[in-house]
């Protein structure tokens, strides 16, 4: 039994040492090969500028996204990847939860889509937009590499971002603010897989609400306002960043985490969530005034004729 106990233990750091290997690999090497084309696919508008396909890319001073969720079913590639295409910023901050290395540890998932992803940010570092990579509970293993740089992406463990009219912002992905993750990381496991079978079914009820002509509904987005412990969490997780915020002397802060995209003020400090891109598909974006906006940019690989009913649906 001993030696059964020490053959599994040694199969399984092996195999966690690979699975860190592939992910360095895919999300830090800086790409050899001559870029290709975009991908094509149906048109995206964007809340920001809808017509953006017909003038062009929308330029803004900073772009923040987190919570793509790369190597899983549910993760909108496609969209992130048109997004990435028509919007250009002079920083891009990824914050968080880029790679889900949760579910890649479960079973290897990584189509092509995934793949130009991060194809797509490489470029764009390699164009001279300053990109910086803030690992999230999900890509935890890049925690390691805080401090270096890797394809031209320096990973940081947080960062401060000075907006162009003056405010400091503090960017961290959130999840040391969340108990759960940091108290009973096995309960965060377990909810991690219940929100992957809520995304499951949310796919099969959305496939029969289009073929009925509703438009998209997400489920997981109307339980969390509906369980009162949900909101209560998410509100102790906006008042312990802003007061962590105000404690390092910052204006605001800016985070990922929740897939909970929004921007108000809390206790006289600015809190910015970026959303995610597997329900909401937002980012958050500063513009050279210095103004923060949200932009959906909503896709779901619906027949053309449902993309107003989508996007109607994500405004209201």
């Amino acid at each position: 039994m001993g030696a059964m106990t020490r053959t599994w233990t040694l199969k399984m750091r092996s195999n966690q040492l690979n699975f860190k290997q592939q992910l360095a690999e895919q999300l830090f090497a800086k790409a050899t090969t001559e870029p290709h084309a975009e991908p094509t696919g149906q048109q995206y508008h964007s809340e920001a500028d809808p017509a953006a396909d017909d003038q062009g890319s929308n330029k803004y001073r900073t772009i923040w996204i987190s919570d793509i969720h790369l190597g899983t079913p549910g993760c909108q590639a496609d969209a992130l990847l048109h997004f990435l295409k028509h919007n250009e910023s002079d920083t891009l901050y990824l914050v968080g939860d880029i790679i889900d290395g949760w579910q890649l540890r479960k079973s290897w998932f990584w189509p092509q889509s995934h793949n130009d992803v991060i194809q797509k940010v490489l470029r764009k570092a390699r164009k001279g937009t300053q990109v910086v990579f803030i690992p999230g509970n999900h890509d935890e293993a890049a925690r390691q590499f805080a401090g270096m740089t890797f394809g031209d992406i320096p990973i940081m463990e947080n960062a401060v971002h000075v907006t162009a009219d003056g405010k400091r912002l503090w960017v961290v992905h959130g999840d040391e603010f969340d108990q759960v993750v940091r108290y009973a990381k096995w309960l965060a496991y377990l909810g991690d897989t219940l929100y992957n079978f809520a995304l499951t079914l949310n796919r099969v009820l959305n496939n029969i609400r289009i073929k009925l002509g509703y438009p998209y509904w997400s489920l997981s987005q109307f339980l969390k306002q509906q369980v009162k412990n949900a909101v209560n969490f998410i509100l102790e997780f906006e008042h312990a960043l802003i007061h962590e915020a105000r404690h390092r002397g910052y204006d605001g802060v800016v985070c990922g985490h929740i897939h909970k995209a929004e921007i108000k003020h809390v206790d006289g400090l600015l809190y910015c969530n970026d959303g995610d891109w597997v329900e909401s598909l937002t980012a958050l974006v500063e513009h050279p005034c210095g103004k923060l906006d949200i932009v959906h940019w909503p896709h779901r690989d619906l027949p053309a004729r449902k993309q107003k009913a989508l996007a109607h649906s994500l405004t209201e």
